[in-house]
């Protein structure tokens, strides 16, 4: 899988991708990652990027042709999704991230200053990806996000891909508490099924403990049509013990 990504400040980039699962991951040749640099494809002296915007607004926008010609040059074979990072778009989840590992090869646009021409969105994106309902300086560490949320979805990248389908998300849920050594930490103790041998009986409360962090911290991921109906039966018992307490 390889990733292009287009950016006024590619410098920005040196090192986020040094260590880690994703550097393991271009190692073994498993994910390809091209950083670029916008001014390369202006064809004025001063290798502009950005203009005022029409209409009287302050601040500056990213013009649409050195975007255009960006992806033109580095699609592969026409193909590609391109994908504009922006507050505007969709929010990325587990289930965007592992849409994206399907593909061959995916094109991050970073936005800048007051946002991207609307033509960039409206007739060259195939989506647009939001980290989260707030406003970063530029598209960078959103693009750096995408990258790795979705590489871990790529096969062969996480060693175990077990543990991909037990993160947080991956079920829909948020994942459920983990523990190691020392057993007892100041008092705290780690909870004694962890220790039975019982698979079941571990598995069957990890499902209940992931249930209850995710009705108590994000009550939208359990709405009911999500669920199965021992799901459901988990998170009536919960909420009949804290009514109970």
């Amino acid at each position: 899988m390889r990733f292009d990504i287009i950016t006024i400040f590619p410098g920005m980039f040196t090192g986020v991708f040094s260590g880690g699962v994703v550097k393991r991951a271009l190692d073994r040749g498993l994910v390809r990652i091209a950083v670029h640099d916008l001014r390369d494809h202006t064809q004025d002296k001063h290798r502009q990027v950005d203009d005022r915007p029409f209409g009287g607004l302050e601040g500056m926008v990213l013009k649409p042709e050195p975007i255009f010609r960006a992806v033109e040059a580095v699609r592969e074979d026409g193909g590609g999704r391109v994908c504009l990072l922006s507050p505007q778009g969709r929010l990325l989840d587990a289930r965007l991230a592992r849409e994206l590992a399907g593909e061959r090869q995916v094109i991050l646009i970073c936005g800048r200053y007051e946002g991207v021409d609307e033509r960039v969105a409206e007739r060259l994106a195939d989506d647009e990806i939001s980290i989260g309902d707030y406003v970063l300086s530029g598209g960078e560490l959103p693009a750096a996000v995408v990258v790795d949320a979705t590489a871990r979805f790529v096969p062969g990248v996480v060693g175990k891909e077990g543990s991909v389908r037990r993160d947080s998300f991956a079920a829909g849920l948020l994942g459920h508490p983990q523990y190691t050594r020392p057993r007892e930490f100041r008092g705290m103790r780690v909870p004694q099924v962890l220790f039975s041998g019982d698979h079941g009986k571990i598995e069957s409360w990890r499902r209940r403990k992931a249930l209850e962090k995710t009705a108590r911290r994000r009550p939208d991921l359990v709405r009911d049509e999500r669920l199965a109906p021992e799901d459901r039966r988990l998170l009536e018992e919960l909420a009949n013990e804290r009514k109970d307490e």
